[in-house]
């Protein structure tokens, strides 16, 4: 290569981004990858923009400081401004691999003649599916306010027998709340649920983005013996609006390698058992 050529790599979307670029500017194209993407690790910014994983986190530890990225352990996503949850087909790219590992410890988690509440939510569902894989389990009650997780339970129907709790219909979860929707919940004594969330945090609590999901999640709590919080480590240290429980109520937190260890130390210190699904 001459002197006075620039090397170029593969940008996000295919494009070629010139390994020369000033910081300011690679670290604007840098923050329209990860807007576009979710979340992106060093390694994969490294390559993307050719330099080293060092000026990497040095760039993230810029934008985090300005409040347009969130580190996550092994990479960063776009910070977004609060306006509200994002419709489910939205989120569900998001970790996707993550919400699979962590579906798949907590399915694990059920045995035969149990009775189960699912949770709305892209995790719950990944748990869901996790569910259906394990053929051997038989007798399983499920209760859920999912109309789209019932859906997906279906075809293991009669091994599963699927409850789709009532109430009124929220289209951009595919969920159902009050008024009606907890009343088979005060009936019932589950043996486990698998609750989802839009924040944990040592001390916020368990916490969720919006408030007509938020009573129903907590009459979930109330209705089973066992409590498992399924979170993606993106969760992992956010506070969000409505506040479903403190941590110490929660027997378990399955969460993925991406999750801060620190704040994980910080869960297990407060009593909270903690799986990392790998």
């Amino acid at each position: 290569m001459r002197e006075n050529e620039t090397r170029v790599v593969s940008s996000v979307d295919g494009a070629r981004e010139p390994e020369s670029l000033p910081g300011e500017l690679r670290r604007e194209r840098m923050l329209s990858a990860l807007r576009e993407r979710d979340f992106l690790r060093v390694s994969e910014l490294g390559e993307m923009f050719g330099i080293s994983e060092v000026t990497v986190r040095s760039d993230l530890d810029t934008l985090a400081e300005d409040g347009r990225v969130m580190r996550v352990r092994g990479g960063a996503m776009a910070a977004r401004a609060r306006q509200g949850e994002r419709p489910f087909e939205e989120m569900r790219a998001a970790q996707a691999a993550e919400k699979h590992r962590i579906g798949r410890a907590a399915a694990e988690l059920v045995s035969s003649g149990e009775t189960v509440i699912l949770d709305v939510g892209t995790t719950t569902t990944a748990v869901a599916r996790a569910l259906i894989a394990r053929e051997e389990l038989r007798e399983v009650t499920i209760f859920t306010n999912a109309i789209n997780i019932a859906l997906e339970l279906e075809p293991a129907i009669p091994r599963f027998s699927v409850v789709v709790l009532g109430g009124t219909l929220r289209p951009l979860q595919h969920s159902l709340v009050d008024p009606l929707g907890g009343l088979a919940l005060d009936q019932i004594n589950a043996s486990v649920v698998f609750l989802g969330c839009n924040g944990v945090d040592p001390d916020g609590g368990v916490t969720n983005i919006n408030l007509p999901e938020a009573e129903l999640k907590r009459r979930m709590l109330a209705a089973a013996r066992r409590r498992v919080v399924v979170a993606d480590g993106s969760k992992i240290g956010q506070v969000e609006l409505a506040r479903l429980c403190p941590v110490d109520d929660v027997d378990l937190l399955v969460t993925d390698a991406s999750a801060d260890d620190g704040l994980l130390s910080v869960l297990r210190e407060r009593d909270v058992d903690v799986l990392v699904a790998t």
